[in-house]
């Protein structure tokens, strides 16, 4: 064996943990402390000596447990180094024998996680950090990876991040799961983060490892279920739930053998996974039954319209639009907007839908790729072809994914020759 081969299984090996469990590691190692920033150093300190340690000595078997031992050890040496009121030694004490009671975390792992994004659901905390402070602390996701689903700097991005975990050590919020009476405000900030962490992993699936996409759509997916089984008369966890089901029922067919990215419009419905779109019907028809109508809900029926118009059942064109009406009434977002304008030209043309376009802030839409791709396709229909291209260049030009920007290259060279292409702005989560 080379001696680059035990490096890289060491490195590999922590890349694994890192995806699988820094979520739930972060969360056991913050749960006595309250304070988030200590835990992540402590966790970056244990990665690192793992990656020091693990070459010379073998990956252990438990490569979490090992971890978890490693950064709790830390975090007691750094306690003991502070001089300490009696309330910081007591929380030093609790530590302690948290880890001798349960060094590997156990099965307290999903609802130690569920809880954490609770406690990112504080009311004391600001509410634009709320869902990237979920994403970052339970899931391990850096500033530059999630900015683009908040349509935000990094920059940006990371000083409000660090604001709130100075917020939290400093007002010393509680991590504790939230009385009952205190679930329903924080539960829309919850399902928020859930879904961003969703679709963080969806947009993945072009050009990123399989693995890891799929571990983080089915993290997210996961914890949805948790969490609809622990808020059972809740509609809109249900409703996210559906969402995302729907969404990860066509996932295999959104590229093809070659790994060329494919359109809703053009997949192969052999590739659709059935039981899941079933699932996910299941789910939204477990919602609507609880009569409280949210805004996860209408997005979950687009999707189902949207699936059923591509098996061939007669959705008229304006049964979208009045969804989309009906989800911007509830809380209009960037998505749901340029999302109507699209249901919109099918119903009453490319003309209608430009209109639409063009009536949104142009400020907020600088850096929205979907915004782009829709508009293009409607200019490319409109027979501008010249201003068609432009967009599409745009479009490109804010795509991460490689796939999606071979795609988009393609449509802009056959404006003018194929009229059909359809950047449909739907394939995914809105």
């Amino acid at each position: 064996m080379s001696a680059a081969a035990p490096q890289a299984a060491a490195g590999q090996a922590a890349e694994v943990a890192a995806r699988r469990s820094y979520g739930r590691l972060v969360a056991i190692l913050s749960a006595r402390t309250r304070d988030i920033a200590a835990a992540e150093d402590a966790l970056a300190d244990a990665f690192a000596r793992a990656l020091e340690h693990w070459p010379a000595d073998g990956v252990p078997a438990a490569p979490e447990a090992w971890l978890l031992q490693v950064a709790r050890h830390r975090t007691l040496d750094a306690w003991r180094h502070r001089q300490v009121h009696d309330d910081a030694t007591l929380t030093l004490q609790l530590v302690a024998e948290h880890y001798q009671r349960d060094p590997q975390g156990g099965e307290t792992v999903p609802d130690e996680r569920l809880r954490l994004f609770f406690v990112c659901a504080h009311p004391a905390i600001d509410a634009p950090a709320r869902a990237p402070l979920m994403l970052q602390t339970v899931l391990g996701l850096d500033v530059a990876r999630m900015a683009g689903a908040f349509l935000s700097a990094p920059a940006t991005l990371g000083q409000r991040l660090v604001r709130a975990k100075a917020r939290i050590r400093a007002a010393g919020i509680p991590f504790e799961f939230p009385q009952a009476a205190d679930l329903p405000r924080r539960l829309q900030d919850v399902l928020d983060g859930i879904y961003a962490a969703y679709g963080t992993g969806w947009d993945e699936l072009d050009g990123a490892d399989g693995s890891t996409q799929r571990g983080l759509t089915a993290e997210a997916i996961d914890l949805c279920r948790i969490l609809c089984g622990l808020m059972p008369r809740e509609p809109e966890p249900l409703g996210l739930l559906a969402l995302m089901l729907f969404c990860e029922s066509r996932a295999g067919a959104r590229r093809d053998a070659r790994g060329a990215y494919v359109p809703l419009a053009e997949q192969d419905l052999g590739r659709w996974d059935a039981a899941l779109r079933a699932r996910a019907e299941e789910a939204l028809q477990r919602a609507a039954a609880l009569a409280a109508l949210g805004p996860y809900q209408i997005e979950a029926a687009i999707q189902s319209a949207h699936c059923a118009r591509r098996l061939g059942a007669p959705v008229p064109p304006a049964a979208l639009v009045a969804l989309y009406d009906g989800l911007i009434a509830l809380r209009p977002g960037t998505a749901a907007l340029v999302g109507r304008a699209c249901a919109l030209a099918e119903a009453e043309g490319p003309a209608a839908g430009l209109e639409a376009l063009d009536a949104l802030p142009r400020a907020q839409l600088a850096g929205y790729q979907p915004y782009w791709a829709a508009r293009a396709h409607l200019l490319g229909q409109a027979g501008q072809v010249e201003a068609a291209r432009e967009a599409y260049g745009r479009a490109m030009g804010l795509s991460a994914s490689a796939p999606v920007r071979a795609w988009l290259a393609a449509a802009s060279a056959e404006l003018g020759r194929d009229a059909r292409r359809w950047a449909n702005a739907q394939n995914g989560p809105t």
